[in-house]
């Protein structure tokens, strides 16, 4: 593990790692101390998870830290509009990744059975406005250069990164890489200025190359990853790998 050889910028933390396997160990090593620090300073934990399958092998391999569980509250990034026992949603990843494997105190899932979409979201906001603030969230990031559900060229977007609250709705009809759920939750620039520490893992050379061009400029709307960039006390923690 290297940190910092090839990007130097206030704004981040750039750790590389030789391979998949030292990046898998280096992110957990990263999450673990950081709910670590906030369990021993405040007796309690929350952090906010993306789905996908590049974290899921560190969410097993966290899942077996010598952590309080009981203490630890998990929630979403953010998520598809469809059932959490769908085999694509966030919520069913999380829970077999981490879930299933540690005895964790509380999930907080965003899409909530037998409420509608606005109603879902309302709920994830009070609930998120009542919790205790994150001390991680966990990010990944598209080719396109968004990040959680903060999809360019969506026509929810500019609400979505106005909006105070910290989820909103965002409908990515048109966005490819949204495929087949255009349909979202999405954790807003408000809601993640309010985590401790922020933690983006990228895997390969080209997303490598989208995040040194996130870097460069300020147009959130062109890459919305750069919302995530620069905000909070402390720099974003970036795990990279070939």
């Amino acid at each position: 593990m290297k940190s910092n050889p090839t990007v130097r910028d206030s704004r981040v933390d750039w750790i590389e790692h030789r391979d998949p396997e030292s990046w898998i160990h280096g992110v957990v090593a990263d999450m673990e101390r950081m709910l670590a620090v906030e369990l021993a300073i405040r007796g309690r934990a929350r952090m906010l998870l993306s789905g996908g399958t590049t974290p899921a092998p560190a969410y097993s391999q966290l899942a077996v830290a010598p952590l309080d569980w009981s203490k630890i509250t998990v929630g979403l990034v953010d998520e598809r509009w469809l059932s959490p026992q769908d085999s694509a949603s966030n919520a069913r990843l999380v829970r077999e990744s981490l879930l299933d494997r540690a005895d964790v105190g509380r999930f907080e899932p965003l899409v909530r059975e037998g409420l509608t979409l606005p109603e879902s979201v309302h709920a994830a906001n009070v609930e998120a406005e009542h919790a205790q603030e994150a001390c991680v969230a966990v990010l990944g990031m598209g080719n396109d250069g968004h990040t959680a559900s903060l999809f360019p060229g969506s026509i929810d977007l500019d609400r979505a990164l106005a909006n105070p609250l910290p989820y909103a709705v965002l409908d990515a009809t048109g966005c490819p890489v949204a495929g087949d759920w255009p349909l979202r939750i999405t954790l807003t620039p408000a809601g993640l200025a309010r985590t401790r520490h922020r933690v983006l893992l990228l895997r390969g050379e080209t997303k490598r190359e989208v995040f040194l061009r996130a870097l460069d400029g300020d147009d959130v709307r062109e890459l919305p990853i750069r919302a995530a960039i620069g905000i909070g006390l402390d720099p974003m923690r970036v795990h990279w790998c070939p």
